[in-house]
């Protein structure tokens, strides 16, 4: 297997152009598993971590690009956390710290599984991606990024580069369930946002991100109509039943704590 090591962006991009079939890594914290179940093994594989342009965050004008390298512990720990703190409720839920030290924002979005515990809160906050090849860059909004269980809109000649979004400074927060409290995937998930409009987005209960949007005078109802956008399987984790009743807790909670 051969490793190709960019140092910038615009050569990241042409390696990738060369050869798309390579296999963009940072994190590694699922291309790794893949690697190692032998569920891929791919003839190249392109390491993104020397690329500065990839890394940290920045505001423009009320705007955020979050790189796609930014990892869930700077999420956690850093000033993100007062700006969008249901992502960072959710970074603190993913594996364990050293996952959280390695995992990126570009790397949930590459694997684009249904569990991927940072679509829901970025969902909600009406993020895109921003996916750049040496043709150029685009923005996808993550709601038509993410095609299917592990499928996305991106290009083979196309990497993750950032997310774009502007914060709502809504009341937010996000709430999982699984058999125990950390290192665990998602039974399901739920970020919901409390502003002029009531906005939710669930995980691991439908194969893309879905988001539930209602007004503040129908909260009443809000649980059941979140509940009822789901698509939830039956699996090893829990029940399709299990699932909805999960969401329907779950949204009750959270509007309890967003509109209080």
């Amino acid at each position: 297997m051969e490793v190709l090591t960019p140092r910038t962006l615009d050569e990241a991009l042409r390696l990738k152009s060369e050869q798309p079939d390579a296999w963009p890594i940072q994190g590694g914290t699922d291309v790794m598993i893949a690697l190692n179940f032998d569920r891929g093994r791919p003839k190249t594989m392109l390491n993104l971590n020397e690329v500065a342009e990839l890394s940290g965050w920045s505001r423009d004008q009320g705007m955020l690009r979050l790189g796609s390298g930014l990892t869930y512990a700077e999420i956690e720990h850093g000033p993100l956390r007062e700006v969008l703190p249901a992502l960072a409720e959710a970074s603190r839920t993913v594996g364990s710290p050293q996952i959280r030290n390695r995992g990126t924002i570009g790397g949930n979005l590459g694997t684009s599984s249904p569990a991927g515990d940072a679509l829901p809160p970025l969902l909600v906050e009406g993020a895109e991606v921003e996916c750049a090849s040496v043709r150029g860059t685009r923005h996808v909004p993550l709601g038509a990024f993410v095609t299917g269980v592990k499928r996305n809109a991106l290009e083979p000649d196309e990497l993750i580069t950032a997310v774009r979004l502007t914060p709502s400074n809504a009341p937010q927060t996000f709430l999982k369930v699984g058999p125990r409290n950390a290192m665990v995937i998602a039974v399901v998930s739920l970020a919901v946002s409390g502003g002029d409009e009531l906005r939710a987005s669930f995980g691991s209960a439908s194969p893309r991100p879905v988001l539930v949007t209602a007004s503040r005078d129908e909260a009443e109802s809000f649980p059941e109509r979140v509940a009822a956008a789901a698509s939830p399987i039956d699996d090893v984790r829990g029940s399709e039943r299990y699932r909805r009743h999960a969401l329907r807790v779950l949204t009750h909670r959270a509007l309890e704590r967003v509109l209080a």
